[in-house]
């Protein structure tokens, strides 16, 4: 009984530690115009720089310009999670092909979730 109620408890917190989908994360630098939302407008870009281009999986065929989305730091080689989440807002289609990674995160919002600038990560994320 004692053993149950132990794999409850540890189930139960297992759940509650990711609420949105997993996807896989890298950081790219500029130049980050023109974008294929908005092309060379400079006020596209959020505060801070707080900004992600999508791969084809979250684009969308365009729908997802403007989207927002809060993120976390999960997982990578050599630990490179900070703690916390941040918002961001998506700019741009992935502009490599193929594209390394679900989510391309400006080198701002890379620093904010990540202590390794060349880490590929794994991202918790959910649209705001």
């Amino acid at each position: 009984m004692r053993f149950l109620v132990i794999l409850a408890i540890v189930v139960l917190g297992l759940i509650g530690l990711v609420l949105g989908d997993i996807c896989t994360a890298a950081s790219y630098g500029p130049p980050y115009i023109p974008t294929r939302c908005n092309g060379n407008r400079q006020d596209q870009f959020p505060p801070g720089n707080l900004f992600v281009a999508v791969s084809e999986g979250l684009w969308d065929n365009g729908a997802a310009c403007g989207r927002r989305y809060r993120l976390r730091c999960l997982s990578g080689n050599n630990k490179p999670c900070k703690d916390g989440t941040i918002d961001v807002k998506v700019v741009d289609y992935c502009p490599r092909s193929p594209c390394p990674s679900t989510l391309l995160m400006s080198t701002n919002a890379f620093a904010a979730i990540s202590n390794s600038p060349t880490a590929k990560i794994n991202v918790e994320y959910i649209q705001i």
